[in-house]
């Protein structure tokens, strides 16, 4: 007698048979959602409760149900779909076909890199649905497109490696589903190496299938297998069957494809440009679909450079795109393309100027800024002083965002490489005046870095630069833009700097005083004073020597009474830092204040003539740049071990010494006060810890090459040091067809410490980068050579055969044993290449041997 059912079981299925009855179907959820769109979200909170609970069910139709509102959702309100992963796998085995497809697509929705680890669940029913066509003949033909594309989109490594042999069948079989296992190979070649030796096979023979949808769907796998980072080398054989569907495909897209994948194997092989130039340059004649008329343009202007009817036939392809005026975005793929052509053809950019200039006005926020990368692009020394101009004139009328980017690019270019593109300082230095006035200007720290740079670096150029200072300082409407602090601060620094260039220095005190400099910070109000009392030393010194400056006895006079009556105040100022200039100023005001009365006479006023000359004497050396890399140049004594120096100190110092000298107080305590002014908290250090410097002063005399001198004059001298003065040559710049405006004189000496510190070495611009030696490539080159005694594969006998690894170069370089022992089986093996000469080290394998010989000749 059968034993009675349990009352759970019972619960269970009562509550099953309730979730059946009552359930909403996806018509009625997709009724509510549009009937009510103001509570779409509580909607939609409630349909995911009832999914929660529904989902769980027994039966597989309610399940399905739940399962087909939750990708309903998920497709058109992005809900995760995660957490119900393992139960799309559990309708997988379904015998219905329309249940089978949806968990199908749930499955493909659900499971994503933090879920792939459940797949492996349906590795049995995924085997079972692939090769179902030939294991019943009963089944749907179509039942193995829904485990392909699940793999095409959320296959994992160790499904990959269990499901790859059951893609054979698929791959050499023509159907309609050989361009979807197509898709599922390449997921799976990408995911497992290892499966290289199954699948590559059959899916370079899909290269050449009689459906145009299977090599269309081959060729985007390769494409996309030596897209970078991955190595194209390995895909090198492969080109005689991928100029093969260049020639006879009629499919734009697969063209594209092609085409790129010969953008990377010509850098590689340069003699395939010669086979490739043909057809690209009838697809630029005859091809009426921009797409693949652009992807031409790319291909040549990057791979076939050398190529002149090609670069001919593609600038006259790139002026049909910027005359495009209905279409923005060819206009934009037309500036994009035209700036490959800047390193190589600068002609062709000059010939397109008025184009690219007139483009910077576009309303397409990206079509502008392509053209100012344009134009940035096509600037060289001969035409900077005519291209940077005019983009400072067009920064004037621009909005705020663009005028920026627009000074940005400007600065850049032109500080490149020491003012390599700068022939007139005059000129620049008047441009970097005219910029800080442009309106909304906010690259003031970049001005004030140049402007100051120059100055040091330039010495012909510091008249102008204080011309320009005095410009700067005199117009009191940019005391109020926070952004050109900083310029203003570097302006009031040459002035004092360089006074001596100044015509009128009076005017250049009344600038630095004037009322509004109280909106300046902190930090520009101290340069502001420390420039003044520069201006008065001069203007005493000259007023002594009589040098037949402007400066008199009336305009000492004014000055020391303006410097009186405007610092004075400022003495009692709360800022520390501009307290202490203003105090120096004053000190010096009252040591020259008898010279109003100097009645020239040397012995008679010889203490003002002292003062004067002491005052002098204080900026009388030079400041000059210092290198970036002046700390890399010291040399590193032999004998010197920070780690083992610094351990030493341990012995002299610990952290209980700081802790315990914190104990003992005495009236003749020495306090150190922390860098941080707002803190209050003080360490006092008592005889105690006074006592234990003898054993520091120890230490310095064991190690005392490592410590500075204690004597200021010797340290100061350490420190001022005369910088060299370098006369760099200008590095030949190319384009000698681009327009050249005459240079009415030589280019001033600029001081240049640290010579290559923006160079790009000419190695690095000609040695192409190599490319990661990744599984997947080696494993592919592996496959094409035949490697494990296997021989080459039939579809690359001609060319596997003639063609070395870059590997096996390697170990031939790195070890000589080595290198004796391979040439010794090679020869036992290999009769018949005797007589090659073995490669020199260094050289490439492509160097070395053709990679596809009979098909480049």
């Amino acid at each position: 007698m059968a034993a009675p059912p349990s009352s759970t079981t019972v619960i269970s299925s009562a509550s099953s048979l309730a979730d059946s009855l009552f359930q909403r179907s996806l018509d009625d959820l997709i009724k509510s959602l549009r009937s009510d769109p103001s509570s779409e979200s509580v909607i939609i909170s409630r349909a995911i409760s009832e999914i929660h609970r529904e989902i769980r069910s027994t039966d597989p139709l309610t399940k399905s149900i739940a399962l087909q509102k939750l990708t309903y959702l998920s497709s058109l309100y992005f809900t995760s779909m995660s957490w119900a992963a393992f139960h799309t796998i559990e309708l997988l085995p379904s015998s219905s076909l329309h249940t089978k497809r949806l968990a199908y697509l749930a499955a493909s929705l659900s499971i994503h890199p933090s879920t792939t680890d459940l797949i492996t669940l349906s590795t049995h029913q995924l085997h079972k649905d692939l090769t179902s066509l030939s294991n019943s003949s009963s089944s749907s033909p179509f039942l193995p497109s829904l485990p392909l594309q699940l793999l095409s989109l959320a296959a994992s490594p160790d499904l990959s490696t269990h499901l790859a042999p059951d893609l054979v069948p698929l791959l050499s079989r023509p159907s309609p589903l050989q361009p979807k296992a197509v898709s599922a190979a390449y997921r799976v070649l990408s995911l497992c190496p290892s499966t290289v030796p199954v699948l590559f096979k059959p899916l370079v023979d899909c290269l050449s299938s009689d459906n145009p949808l299977t090599v269309s769907a081959a060729v985007g796998a390769f494409c996309e297998l030596s897209a970078p980072p991955n190595d194209p080398s390995p895909y090198l054989p492969l080109a005689p069957e991928i100029y093969r569907v260049l020639v006879n495909s009629r499919s734009n897209w697969t063209l594209i494809k092609v085409l790129k994948i010969f953008s990377r194997l010509v850098p590689l092989e340069p003699r395939l440009g010669s086979r490739v130039v043909e057809p690209i340059c009838q697809f630029l004649r005859e091809s009426q679909a921009k797409s693949l008329v652009l992807e031409c343009v790319k291909t040549v202007v990057t791979c076939l450079p050398t190529h002149t009817e090609a670069i001919q036939l593609a600038i006259g392809k790139i002026k049909e795109l910027l005359s495009a005026d209905d279409d923005p975005n060819l206009r934009y793929l037309g500036l994009q393309t035209l700036r490959m052509l800047a390193p190589q053809h600068l002609w062709a950019l000059e010939e397109n100027r008025e184009v690219v200039a007139q483009s910077l006005i576009d309303p397409d926020r990206s079509i502008s800024c392509e053209a100012l990368r344009l134009m940035m692009a096509m600037t060289l020394q001969g035409n900077s002083v005519e291209i940077c101009t005019l983009l400072v004139k067009q920064a004037a009328k621009s909005d705020p965002e663009f005028a920026n980017e627009i000074l940005d690019s400007v600065l850049t270019s032109c500080a490149k490489d020491f003012y390599e593109l700068v022939v007139d300082f005059d000129w620049y230095v008047s441009l970097l005046g005219e910029m800080a006035r442009i309106p909304h200007c906010m690259k003031g720290d970049e001005i004030s870095r140049q402007l100051v740079d120059i100055g040091l670096r330039v010495r012909d150029a510091r008249p102008e630069l204080v011309r320009v200072a005095r410009e700067l300082l005199i117009d009191p409407s940019l005391l109020g833009n926070h952004f050109l602090y900083t310029v203003l601060s570097a302006a009031a620094w040459i002035s004092g700097e360089y006074v001596e260039f100044s015509k009128d220095p009076m005017e250049l005190v009344e600038a630095l005083l004037q009322p509004r400099t109280s909106l300046l910070p902190t930090s520009a109000r101290a340069v502001y004073i420390q420039s003044v009392l520069k201006v008065l030393t001069f203007s005493c010194n000259s007023y002594l020597e009589e040098s037949g400056s402007a400066v008199n006895n009336t305009v000492i006079t004014r000055m020391l009474s303006l410097i009186e009556m405007t610092v004075g105040p400022l003495a009692e100022s709360d800022e520390a830092e501009v307290e202490d200039r203003v105090r120096n100023l004053l000190g010096a005001v009252r040591l020259v204040g008898n010279i109003k009365d100097h009645s020239g006479d040397k012995d008679k006023d010889g203490m003002i003539y002292e003062v004067v000359k002491g005052m002098v004497h204080l900026f009388s050396d030079e400041m000059g740049p210092v290198s970036t890399n002046a700390q890399k140049r010291v040399a590193v004594p032999d004998d010197l071990d920070l780690k083992e120096n610094l351990a030493d100190l341990s012995e002299f110092i610990s952290d209980d010494d700081v802790d315990n000298a914190t104990q003992f107080r005495s009236k003749d305590s020495i306090l150190l006060y922390p860098r941080n002014h707002n803190a209050s908290e003080e360490v006092e250090l008592g005889p105690t810890r006074l006592a234990e410097s003898t054993s520091l002063e120890e230490h310095r005399k064991r190690h005392g090459l490592y410590y500075l001198s204690s004597d200021k004059e010797a340290r100061e001298s350490e420190l001022t040091e005369d910088y060299p003065l370098v006369n760099e040559k200008l590095l030949p710049l190319n384009g000698d067809t681009a327009r050249r405006v005459k240079v009415t004189k030589p280019r001033p000496t600029v001081v240049k410490l640290d010579e290559g510190e923006d160079l790009k070495t000419s190695s690095s611009l000609s040695n192409k980068e190599e490319a990661k030696d990744d599984a997947l490539s080696g494993a592919i080159m592996d496959a094409l050579l035949g490697k494990n005694g296997e021989g080459p594969a039939s579809a690359f006998d001609a060319s596997s055969s003639r063609q070395g690894t870059s590997k096996d170069k390697e170990r031939e370089i790195k070890s000589k044993k080595s290198e004796e022992g391979e040439s010794k089986n090679r020869h036992k093996g290999k009769r018949r290449h005797r007589h090659r000469k073995e490669p020199e080290p260094g050289v490439s394998a492509s160097q070395e041997k053709p990679v596809i010989q009979d098909f480049l000749l």
